[in-house]
């Protein structure tokens, strides 16, 4: 199981999972250190924790397992560690990782500062990051790596999702409250321009420190602008603490409420009666079919809870990058790259994905509304599937200021 212990200063769990029996080994494997070493790197204490956390290492495992134990007759070890949410965190760890525990892929990254930081790191290193909590689209211009997939989502097309349909409802004013950092300011840019190109306007925006506890100027603010949709840019507990208020004020009564990235574990948090009838773009529902609740329920047999599309994330990164590293007969981190550009990737989390030059994982993504407390039926019954979203019509078009996408 997991055990506590500490790397440097920092508090970490380390997973060891030496596996058992697996396929053919290829005639020329290379696998470096004879072992495949996956780090997930993720807020296991603060307000992502429950978004991502422990359930990201649970999910890796899951991955690792459904290899069948092993990669090129390989062991594969994964380890994970708290970032506590802080770029200089992250870094550290990751140099520690990449130099002395010799891991060759990280995933996960709640906050993008945290992605971004360990990008630059893995690309000296030659090593892969595979974000699937960091989210902001900086990731996939200026400073994209080849060496970098954004695995789940990113903030541009959560809020093409969202925006888009509510502008098409009608709701044309909008205010945001936005967290006062990379992932908040990159959701509330994005969600501006698709806001905008559907025809719909952005009347003010207040921005809050994170973390966040008391939203209530923030509310009353936007409750003052009379906007048709109060836009909430941010994540976690913030979108927690601030739905509940709203609800406290009665804002949603007049106003509509609209997290632009809700996860499931926040939906339970809030409670049906407090979220119902909110729309909201996800990745991932682990009630969409078949393959989505089989796995799923792997995971609550370990968990307790439902999956969040995070989670759910890593998981598929995890798996697809042990099944490129199949394919590609090495763990070398440019081969294991070209071969993931090469698959379509069809699992349990994603449908019809391609990673693009950039880096950005283009898949299929649903527009869910929360349901009413009368509609739900059983535990972690959330959501109603109102459409499935193409990928190349969610996702941001490549940016001139990637240099990979200029070859």
């Amino acid at each position: 199981e997991i055990a506590s212990c500490l790397v440097g200063s920092e508090m970490c769990i380390r997973d060891r999972l030496t596996l058992g029996a697996a396929g053919a080994v290829h005639a020329q494997a290379k696998i470096s250190d004879d072992v495949v070493k996956v780090g997930v790197l993720t807020d296991l204490s603060g307000v992502y924790s429950d978004l991502a956390g422990n359930g990201s290492v649970i999910a890796a495992r899951l991955a690792a397992e459904e290899m069948g134990n092993k990669v090129l007759g390989k062991p594969v070890e994964v380890v994970a560690a708290d970032h506590q949410n802080k770029p200089d965190v992250a870094a550290n760890l990751a140099r520690e990782w990449f130099d002395q525990g010799k891991v060759d892929m990280i995933t996960d990254f709640p906050t993008a500062s945290t992605a971004l930081a360990v990008m630059e790191i893995a690309k000296q290193k030659n090593r892969v990051t595979m974000p699937s909590a960091g989210l902001s689209t900086a990731i996939l211009g200026e400073k994209c790596s080849p060496l970098n997939a954004q695995w789940t989502t990113n903030t541009y097309a959560l809020a093409a999702g969202t925006a888009r349909a509510l502008v098409q409802e009608g709701k044309k004013t909008w205010y945001f409250i936005t967290a006062d950092y990379t992932f908040g300011h990159s959701l509330e840019k994005d969600a501006t321009e698709v806001i905008k190109e559907n025809g719909g306007t952005v009347v003010g925006v207040s921005r809050h420190p994170f973390p966040g506890n008391d939203f209530s100027s923030f509310l009353l603010k936007a409750q003052a602008s009379k906007a048709d949709v109060i836009a909430l840019a941010n994540a976690g507990n913030d979108t927690v603490n601030a739905v509940k208020q709203a609800n406290e004020f009665g804002i949603n009564k007049k106003q509509i409420v609209a997290p632009l990235l809700t996860y499931i574990s926040d939906v339970h948090s809030m409670g049906l009666s407090k979220a119902q009838g909110m729309y909201l773009t996800e990745a991932f529902y682990w009630d969409y079919d078949d393959a989505s609740r089989a796995w799923a329920k792997k995971f609550f047999e370990k968990a307790k809870k439902m999956p969040t599309a995070s989670q759910a994330g890593v998981y598929s990164a995890t798996l697809s990058y042990l099944k490129a590293i199949e394919a590609a007969g090495t763990d070398d981190a440019p081969a294991v790259m070209a071969k993931l550009r090469e698959m379509t990737i069809n699992d349990a989390v994603i449908r019809n994905g391609k990673l693009r030059a950039d880096g950005a994982l283009v898949h299929d993504m649903l527009l869910l509304q929360v349901k009413t407390p009368a509609q739900s039926k059983a535990p972690w019954d959330y959501y109603n599937v109102k459409s499935v979203l193409k990928g190349e019509d969610v996702f941001p078009k490549p940016q001139a200021a990637c240099p990979l996408n200029k070859s």
